[in-house]
């Protein structure tokens, strides 16, 4: 089982709304929703270059202001990580159920190793993040490198994402992929299974989800 993080796992984009805003207003300015909403899920090139435009500062240096954010993001993660709904209760009837577990992220290892706290590390088997792979989400690289920290193919895996870039992911991988829409919304596709919300969702409802004979 492959699991994102922001969105999935744990309701921390709000987190992330704090630091971008924050910041959008130390440069004397305000980034638009549509901006922000369109950096969810991508990685922190595509992110700055998103932010800077909507600022209207697009000569500002991308490797300063993502260190900024990571900085403010990696202390919110140690105090106001939520999990969302049925989260929890999901990854820890996986892991009881012995399946080999990954977290596959496109944040960075500073700010997932302070939201490792909170995760359990003993829950995750292999953590692919965002600033540990050649490419990452919506190219496959970071679920195809998951799988094989793994040792399965991800043909036979499940991921759990929230957004396009990371269902996108998932699915170039080969992963069958079920989507819990949150901050953005997901379209129907080959290889997706829909759903609402993890609340009541078990390891068999999933897994005859996403595999349908």
């Amino acid at each position: 089982m492959l699991f994102d993080m922001d969105g999935t796992l744990f309701d921390s984009e709000p987190l992330w709304d704090i630091a971008i805003e924050e910041l959008a207003h130390a440069y004397g300015s305000a980034i638009s929703v549509e901006a922000r909403l369109a950096m969810v899920g991508r990685s922190v090139d595509e992110s700055m270059v998103l932010f800077h435009d909507s600022i209207g500062q697009p000569w500002r240096e991308a490797a300063a202001s993502a260190r900024w954010i990571t900085d403010r993001v990696t202390g919110l993660f140690a105090t106001d990580l939520v999990w969302r709904p049925g989260a929890r209760e999901l990854l820890h009837e996986v892991r009881a159920a012995g399946l080999p577990t990954a977290l596959v992220t496109s944040t960075s290892r500073q700010c997932v190793d302070v939201a490792l706290d909170t995760l359990g590390r003993h829950n995750f088997d292999a953590v692919v993040c965002g600033d540990e792979v050649a490419f990452t989400k919506p190219h496959p690289d970071p679920y195809q490198r998951a799988a094989k920290l793994l040792g399965v193919d991800p043909t036979d895996c499940i991921a759990i994402e929230d957004s396009p870039t990371g269902v996108a992911s998932a699915l170039a991988a080969g992963a069958r992929v079920i989507g819990i829409p949150h901050a953005v919304k997901l379209s129907p596709m080959t290889g997706l299974t829909l759903l609402t919300t993890l609340t009541g969702a078990t390891l068999a409802t999933l897994t005859t989800a996403a595999f349908p004979h």
